[in-house]
């Protein structure tokens, strides 16, 4: 590999696949490993669920895309990758849930807590999402600020609209209670925004809306160890680099109810990165090229071809 400082990205939650996984247990034993120990920690087995086709099972994907089985699905899918590559990263990123991947890439937590904290973060913010009607809207062609200016705009205490995930210079993620949402869609397409979609999840992620989780997850995150990772992690709740493990850990809980700054945690990194994409799917390099143009050095890793390709370089 060039001389080149090394960026390693985890997705988030929309970036799993029904068999993900599957060749890299298959085919390559440390990953298999990584796979069998999650089943052994969880105690339920997880791979079936990551493991399913859409012919065996048509309802594979929306079970796949249960929050409290996708956000570990998507943990052990990336740290499975990881362990076939044996990378030394410069530093790391991770969307959303993809932050605690990478802050078991770095050092910072254990394989075991790292997946118990996903696990548990899942469950609570599936059932943070029941009894309140909410969701999450992706807008397309507008500037974060000018979504931002509209959620400011029109959002209540009794019916609040925020964004979430600040993803490109271009798409930015908003999340609420639905009425509000619709309010916003009208304002923002009034403002220009050229396309609307609405997200398949069960509630109103980085919102104030699943705030009743932070109780249980600042218990939860209290009771692990975090050390002072081998590299720094940009944060998705500052956009900065951290390297105190109690800075990290307050920014983790915070993380929960605050907007993912993907967009100026890409600003922030140094230039001329190499970027490795880790997990299902190819999310992250589009985000890196949108946001860091389409000259940014951006691969993404999610397969066993994959991983056997870049070996071989």
């Amino acid at each position: 590999m060039p001389d080149q400082q090394l960026a390693l990205l985890f997705p988030g939650q929309g970036s799993q696949i029904p068999e993900m996984g599957k060749d890299l247990f298959r085919e390559i034993s440390s990953s298999r490993t990584i796979f069998e120990t999650a089943d052994e920690i969880l105690k339920f087995p997880l791979t079936q669920y990551c493991f399913k086709s859409l012919d065996e099972d048509p309802q594979a994907l929306k079970k796949l895309t249960n929050t409290a089985i996708c956000q570990p699905a998507l943990f052990t899918h990336s740290i499975a990758i990881l362990a076939a590559l044996d990378l030394a990263p410069d530093l790391v990123a991770g969307h959303s849930v993809g932050e605690y991947t990478a802050l078991h890439a770095c050092g910072a937590l254990s394989f075991e807590d790292a997946l118990r904290l996903v696990r548990f973060r899942g469950e609570l913010m599936a059932m943070a999402g029941q009894g309140r009607s909410a969701g999450m809207t992706a807008v397309i062609g507008l500037s974060g600020d000018t979504v931002d200016a509209v959620c400011r705009q029109i959002s209540t205490q009794q019916s609040t609209v925020v964004c979430a995930n600040y993803n490109t210079p271009n798409q930015t993620v908003i999340s609420g209670d639905i009425e509000a949402l619709q309010v916003a869609e009208v304002h923002l397409t009034e403002a220009g925004a050229r396309k609307l979609i609405s997200l398949p999840v069960s509630g109103a992620f980085h919102s104030p809306l699943v705030s009743k989780a932070r109780e249980a997850l600042a218990q939860k995150l209290s009771e692990v160890t975090i050390k002072q990772p081998v590299c720094p992690i940009y944060l998705n709740m500052t956009a900065q680099p951290a390297l105190d493990p109690e800075h990290i850990r307050a920014r983790m809980l915070e993380q929960l109810t605050s907007p993912v700054r993907w967009v100026q945690s890409l600003q922030n990194m140094p230039e001329s990165l190499k970027f490795i994409e880790v997990g299902p799917g190819r999310v992250l390099n589009g985000l890196v090229r949108q946001t860091l143009g389409h000259g940014a050095d951006v691969i993404s890793i999610s397969s066993a071809p994959d991983v056997k390709e870049f070996l071989k370089d």
